[in-house]
């Protein structure tokens, strides 16, 4: 490890990895640094499709095409009394190869995206912990405080410091950004099955989302390789842990709320232990500063429902980097030359917001919409596939809003 670096990135996740990756094929030096011991456990399992494009540019789609990853050609709802949606089949929606993504373990996949940002020149060190931002008299971030894999405390200068930590959010937490999102107060149970039940053909791979009889809570049911099942459950805070019920009861008590999943798991074994994540869902009020820039969850985390969090992680990598290349070059590294890509990144994912937003109103159900209104499949099917960053994408929620809102009102009044 040098002293000094063009750039220094913290964390080794898809936002982190993508930066890295990009920043160093651009000729500058960089030192990307995640604090565990490389491959590490990481929920966070399915990929949208669109995290097809992020990753053809980082190399990865050969690679990913010849892993043990489960292909993930579609999704489906599954109502509180176990009724099933029709699967959004991806490829219907959008030929193109991109409609088949993959439910990943995340320690492989990570340790995948971490190797190829080393293969792309970036020094890359795990079990390196960043101790704290180094700001000058001015604000402005110089490098960063960190200790080493030896245990060795030591300093390293930077010309930008990319902040992909993830919920720990480094600067974040050092400069009071962190703003958590009131109605989005969620906690998630999970663990993981053998031999659970999946369909067959080209659902067999789909992430479902499965509410209980009472709509308190839902399920995810994310299916990996050698018949392993992820299959969390999420529901308000309070709700879910503050309600002096331990952890495991709640879990149990919540499952068997769920006629959608219990005939699933009929034949299946519990293999892992219970996992807990806690009010994960929160925004920054600033996401750059001169010498700095947030990237994935560092800059904010809207809600496990549609698997967005490692498509917007790969998306701010990508981003950021570019801003970071542009940067350099031009020899201006404030503020807003690095978070010039923040205001778009944010449009594209205001609309999975309104998406989560909407599945969080007990009165509506997507599955009946859809039904009433099935000339909006196509344009919620974009939402599910994650094409939100384009000119024009707000349109997509524009035109399902009135049908959303006539759809709560008549199903309020019943």
């Amino acid at each position: 490890m040098k002293n000094e670096y063009d750039v220094v990135i913290v964390g080794g996740g898809p936002a982190g990895c993508m930066a890295a990756t990009l920043v160093a094929e651009a000729g500058y030096s960089t030192l990307l640094v995640e604090r565990e011991q490389m491959p590490r456990f990481h929920v966070g399992e399915s990929l949208m499709p669109e995290c097809y494009w992020p990753l053809k540019r980082m190399g990865m789609i050969e690679r990913l095409e010849a892993s043990k990853f489960v292909r993930k050609k579609s999704v489906q709802f599954v109502t509180g009394n176990g009724k099933e949606s029709a699967p959004f089949y991806f490829q219907e929606h959008d030929p193109r190869p991109s409609s088949v993504t993959w439910q990943v373990e995340r320690a492989d996949f990570d340790q995948m995206l971490f190797a190829r940002a080393r293969e792309a020149g970036a020094d890359c060190h795990d079990s390196t912990r960043v101790l704290d931002l180094v700001l000058d008299a001015n604000q402005r971030a110089t490098g960063v405080k960190l200790r080493t894999a030896e245990g060795e405390t030591r300093q390293v200068g930077a010309q930008v410091v990319m902040d992909g930590s993830g919920q720990q959010s480094l600067i974040a937490n050092k400069l009071g950004l962190r703003e958590d999102i009131p109605s989005l107060k969620k906690a998630a149970i999970w663990t993981y099955y053998k031999n659970a039940r999946r369909d067959e053909g080209d659902n067999a791979g789909a992430t479902i989302i499965m509410h209980t009889v009472e709509k308190d809570s839902w399920f995810w049911f994310i299916p990996l390789s050698n018949d392993i099942t992820s299959i969390g459950c999420v529901g308000d805070s309070d709700y879910m842990l503050k309600s002096g019920v331990d952890q495991e009861t709640r879990f149990n008590q919540e499952l068997e709320r769920c006629p959608g999943l219990i005939n699933r798991l009929d034949s299946a074994e519990r293999v892992e232990k219970i996992h807990v994540a806690r009010e994960y869902s929160y925004w920054t009020r600033q996401h750059s500063g001169d010498g700095w820039v947030l990237i994935g969850d560092a800059f904010g985390f809207i809600d496990p429902l549609y698997s967005s969090g490692v498509y917007f992680a790969l998306v701010m990598g990508e981003r950021a980097a570019d801003a970071v290349v542009s940067a350099l070059a031009a020899g201006d590294t404030s503020a807003a030359r690095l978070g010039s890509w923040c205001a778009g990144f944010k449009e594209g994912a205001q609309l999975i917001r309104n998406l989560v937003d909407a599945f969080y109103t007990k009165e509506f159900s997507f599955g009946g919409f859809i039904k009433d209104n099935p000339q909006f499949k196509g344009n919620l099917t974009d939402l599910l596939i994650g094409r939100i960053f384009y000119d024009g994408a707000g349109n997509i929620f524009d035109e399902m809003k009135p049908a959303v809102a006539r759809a709560r009102a008549e199903v309020a009044m019943q």
